[in-house]
C-alpha cells in the first residue's frame, strides 16, 4: 500500500547545496518564517510529486550531527524526530550530498539513514566533481547506503525528475532496506564514511590524489601540529632576515629628510614640530612597514593556499583542552591582523559562551600594531647574531615572543571556561577548501591594502596623538638647566605614572609610552622617540636612531619587562568599543580591561625581576 507523502524534508550538511536544490523543487512556491521560540529561519514550499500531487518541501538548516551543537541543529534534529512544536514529523526525507565532499557528508548521512525513515540521496554538484577530476559510482554508494542515490545538478535543475520518482517509490515500500546500524559510534561512523566514498570512486586525478595525500601529512594528529609550529618558525625569522634592508632604507630616508629640514628652514617651534613630532614619532612607526608586509605576505598565502582551514582542524584538539573549539580558531587567528575584525568574526561561533570567550581572550593575540613595538626593542637589545643554521637570534624571540601570547591567551580561555564563562566546548566540523596555488594578483591586492591600512593609521592616528604629546612635552618651556620633559604637562603626567609602574622596572619615558598606547599600540614607539627627540639638547643627539637611544637608555631587564608588558597590553579604545558592542554592555569589556592590565603589570614585574636576579 502506498505510504501518502504530505511532508518532506531536505536534510544534509551546510554547503551541500539544500538551498538550490529547494529553489529547484519548489519554485516560487515559497514561505520563510521562523520557527516557534526560536530564531531560526524556516523556508516551506511546494514541490510536485509523480502522481501530481503537492507536497511540502521544509529546507532544514545545515547540521552536521543530531547531537545538536547549536540551534540550528537543533531545530533539524527536532524537526526530524517530530519533537519541534508546530511542526508534523517528515514523511519522507531527502538527504543531499556534495559529490566533491563525500566522506565528510557521509558521515551525517549515516545517522540520518538509521533512523529508519524513507530516505532518498541527491548527490549534488555531481558537474563540479567531474570538473576537479572526480567520477563517483552513484549505484556503489547506493549499496552501500542502502538507498537509492540520484545524481543531481541543483542549478540546472538536473536529476530533479529522479529523485522525485525515488522519492515515491521509498514511500511506497519499494526502496531497499537501510543497510546502517543506529549503534555506531562517531569513530565508527567515520571509518565507515571513508571506507563508502573510497569504495565509490570510479576515477579520479592525479592531482586529486595529491591532496589526499598531503592531508595525510597535514592533518596528522602528530606530524600536522610540528609542520605547524615550524612554518610559523620560519615566518617569524622571515620577518626580521627579509624585512631588514628595506626597513635600514626607510629609517635613512626618515634620517635624511630630518637632516634637509634641519639644515633648510630656521630654528623655530614649526621645525621642531616637523624633527621632534613628524618624523621622530610617526617616522619611526612608518620604518617598520616592511615587517608588517612580510608577515601579512605569509598569512594571505596560507589563506589563499587552503591552508589555513587545515590549520584551524590542527588548533581543535589544543582549544578544546581549554573549553573551546577549532570554531574559535578564526576569529583568533584573524586578531594577528587587528583584534577588531577578529571580534567581529566571534558571530560565527554558534555556542554564546564559546563566542564571549574568544572575545575575551582576542585581544592577547600579538596583531600587528605590536610588531613595531617588538622590533624597534628586540633591534634595541638583542644581537642580530645566528644560534643554529638559517636561525637567527631576534627572529627567535620574536617568535617567543608570539608564542607566549598564545599561551597566555589559552591558560585564560582554560580559567574562564572553569569559572566566569562555565560551560562545555562544542564540537567542530568544517569543509576543507581545495588546495589551490595562490593567485599573485590577488596576493598584492591583499598586500597592498594591509600596507595601505597601516600608512592610514599613521597619517592618521599616530600623527594625530603624536602631535597632541609633541604639544604636551614641549609646553611649558623649561627653564635654564631643567629637563624639557620633566617641565612639560606630559613629563608632570608621566612622573605621577612612574611611581606606580617604577616596581616592574619602568622609568618615566616607558610611564609616559602606556598613555597614548591606548589609542593604537604602535604609538608607543612614536612617544618614545618624540619623548627622546623633545630631551634631546643637541641635533645630532635628536637624529639619533631610537634604537641606539633606547640601547643606551636602558638595561636589558628593563627592556624584557616592557616585551611582557606588550605581550599581554590593555587593548587600544577601538577594540574596548567594539567588544562593547558585541557583548550588548560593558561589563564585559570592563572585565576584560581589568584582567588584562593585571596580566601585563604581573608579567612585566615578574620578567624584570627574574632578569635582574639572573643577572643580566
Amino acid at each position: 500500500m502506498t505510504r501518502p507523502i504530505q511532508t518532506v524534508a531536505l536534510v544534509g550538511n551546510p554547503n551541500a547545496g539544500k538551498s538550490a536544490l529547494f529553489n529547484a523543487l519548489t519554485g516560487a512556491r515559497q514561505k520563510i518564517a521562523n520557527y516557534p521560540g526560536v530564531t531560526v529561519e524556516r523556508k516551506s514550499g511546494r514541490m510536485t510529486l509523480p502522481s501530481g500531487e503537492l507536497a511540502e518541501l521544509i529546507d532544514l538548516p545545515g547540521s552536521y550531527s543530531l547531537d545538536a551543537a547549536s540551534p540550528d541543529e537543533e531545530v533539524t534534529r527536532r524537526v526530524i524526530l517530530g519533537e519541534q512544536q508546530g511542526q508534523r514529523r517528515p514523511d519522507a526525507l531527502i538527504l543531499v550530498l556534495d559529490a566533491n565532499n563525500l566522506e565528510q557528508h557521509l558521515v551525517f548521512a549515516q545517522e540520518i539513514i538509521a533512523l529508519g525513515l524513507p530516505v532518498v540521496a541527491a548527490l549534488n554538484m555531481v558537474d563540479l566533481a567531474k570538473r576537479d577530476g572526480l567520477i563517483l559510482d552513484a549505484k556503489a554508494l547506493e549499496n552501500a547506503l542502502g538507498i537509492p542515490v540520484v545524481e543531481t545538478v541543483a542549478v540546472r535543475r538536473k536529476g530533479l525528475t529522479e529523485l522525485s520518482t525515488a522519492l515515491a517509490k521509498a514511500a511506497d515500500g519499494h526502496e531497499i532496506e537501510p543497510a546502517i546500524s543506529d549503534d555506531l559510534d562517531m569513530a565508527e561512523r567515520r571509518i565507515s564514511a571513508r571506507a563508502m566514498a573510497k569504495a565509490a570512486i570510479l576515477s579520479e586525478t592525479r592531482q586529486r590524489r595529491l591532496h589526499r595525500g598531503l592531508d595525510k601529512v597535514l592533518l596528522n594528529p602528530w606530524a600536522g601540529p610540528v609542520i605547524l609550529v615550524a612554518l610559523l618558525f620560519v615566518i617569524f625569522q622571515a620577518v626580521f632576515a627579509w624585512a631588514t634592508p628595506f626597513a635600514d632604507a626607510l629609517d635613512g630616508a626618515v634620517m635624511a629628510i630630518s637632516d634637509w629640514v634641519v639644515a633648510t628652514f630656521p630654528s623655530n617651534i614649526l621645525r621642531d614640530a616637523i624633527t621632534e613630532g613628524l618624523l621622530a614619532g610617526v617616522g619611526s612607526v612608518v620604518v617598520f612597514l616592511p615587517q608588517i608586509v612580510i608577515l601579512f605576505f605569509f598569512i594571505l598565502l596560507m589563506e589563499a593556499s587552503g591552508y589555513m582551514a587545515r590549520a584551524a582542524f590542527l588548533m581543535d584538539r589544543m582549544m578544546a583542552f581549554v573549553g573551546l573549539s577549532g570554531r574559535s580558531f578564526i576569529p583568533l587567528l584573524s586578531s594577528f591582523a587587528c583584534a577588531i575584525p577578529g571580534i567581529m568574526a566571534t558571530r560565527s561561533i554558534a555556542d554564546p559562551k564559546d563566542r564571549l570567550t574568544t572575545i575575551l581572550i582576542a585581544p592577547m593575540m600579538t596583531c600587528s600594531a605590536r610588531l613595531p613595538v617588538y622590533a624597534v626593542i628586540i633591534a634595541a637589545f638583542i644581537p642580530a647574531r645566528s644560534v643554529g643554521p638559517g636561525i637567527g637570534l631576534q627572529g627567535l624571540v620574536l617568535f617567543a615572543l608570539y608564542i607566549a601570547g598564545i599561551v597566555g591567551a589559552m591558560l585564560v580561555a582554560l580559567i574562564l571556561r572553569r569559572s566566569a564563562v562555565k560551560g562545555d566546548s562544542s564540537g567542530f566540523i568544517m569543509e576543507l577548501p581545495r588546495y589551490q596555488m595562490p593567485r599573485l594578483r590577488d596576493l598584492a591586492i591583499g598586500l597592498w591594502q594591509r600596507a595601505w591600512i597601516f600608512l592610514r593609521r599613521a597619517g592618521t592616528i599616530i600623527f594625530s596623538v603624536t602631535v597632541v604629546l609633541w604639544l604636551l612635552l614641549s609646553f611649558p618651556q623649561a627653564g635654564p638647566g631643567e629637563d624639557q620633559v620633566d617641565a612639560s604637562i606630559a613629563g608632570h603626567i608621566a612622573n605621577g605614572l612612574a611611581v606606580v609602574v617604577e616596581p616592574i622596572g619602568f622609568n618615566r619615558d616607558m610611564a609616559l609610552a602606556l598613555i597614548p598606547a591606548m589609542a593604537a599600540r604602535e604609538v608607543a614607539v612614536s612617544s618614545l622617540a618624540t619623548t627622546y627627540a623633545v630631551a634631546s639638547d643637541d641635533e645630532e643627539k635628536t637624529a639619533q636612531a631610537l634604537e641606539d637611544r633606547l640601547a643606551g637608555d636602558w638595561t636589558l631587564p628593563m627592556a624584557l619587562s616592557f616585551l611582557a608588558w606588550f605581550v599581554f597590553a590593555p587593548q587600544c579604545l577601538s577594540t574596548i568599543a567594539v567588544a562593547k558592542r558585541e557583548t550588548n554592555g560593558w561589563k564585559w569589556p570592563a572585565f576584560m580591561l581589568a584582567y588584562l592590565f593585571a596580566l601585563a603589570y604581573l608579567s612585566a614585574g615578574a620578567t624584570y625581576w627574574i632578569a635582574l636576579s639572573a643577572g643580566l
